[in-house]
């Protein structure tokens, strides 16, 4: 792994730690700033749950997140999971700041061009391959190796059944 890998992956995610910590310990304030998205989900779902609770699930992946994306493992499954939590805070921040005055406004602004750029960054990391091929690529090159086989094995296949052929007609 690259020095800047191990150097901004933890980097990245530790904003995310401590929001998560944070969030998961005011869990109350939590459901209370997530509450107009968070009702809409657990009328959604099949089982029986409360707002808090859901608040808290999001805010522990939020913090499990980014403590994997730190260590570095399942760096893009982690990073993924920041990118779905990180975004859906920033709507709901934007949607709930106070906009009554010029400075709260560029407030509100600054708040959310920081989370957009927070997730952009965990997007990024959500795409690197750590300079290893991906899976579409790895898809890719095995179909194009599986027809390149194929073709091989049809030639032969063909000459050897042309040599039957002229051994049977000229015997």
């Amino acid at each position: 792994m690259s020095i800047v890998r191990v150097l901004a992956r933890p980097m990245l995610a530790s904003s995310f730690i401590l929001a998560g910590l944070d969030r998961l310990r005011h869990a109350d304030q939590t459901a209370t700033q997530l509450s107009p998205v968070l009702r809409q989900v657990v009328q959604a779902l099949p089982v029986q749950t409360d707002e808090k609770t859901l608040a808290r699930v999001i805010s522990g992946t939020q913090l499990g997140a980014g403590v994997m994306l730190a260590a570095g493992k399942f760096p893009r499954l982690s990073a993924l999971l920041l990118t779905l939590t990180s975004t859906l805070n920033a709507v709901v921040e934007y949607r709930t700041a106070d906009s009554s005055t010029s400075e709260a406004r560029s407030r509100r602004r600054n708040q959310l061009l920081k989370n957009v750029s927070l997730s952009g960054g965990v997007l990024l990391a959500a795409v690197d391959t750590a300079g290893k091929p991906g899976l579409a690529w790895r898809a890719g090159h095995l179909a194009e190796a599986g027809k390149k086989s194929t073709r091989k094995q049809l030639k032969h296949a063909d000459k050897a059944v042309r040599r039957i052929a002229n051994d049977v007609t000229g015997a």
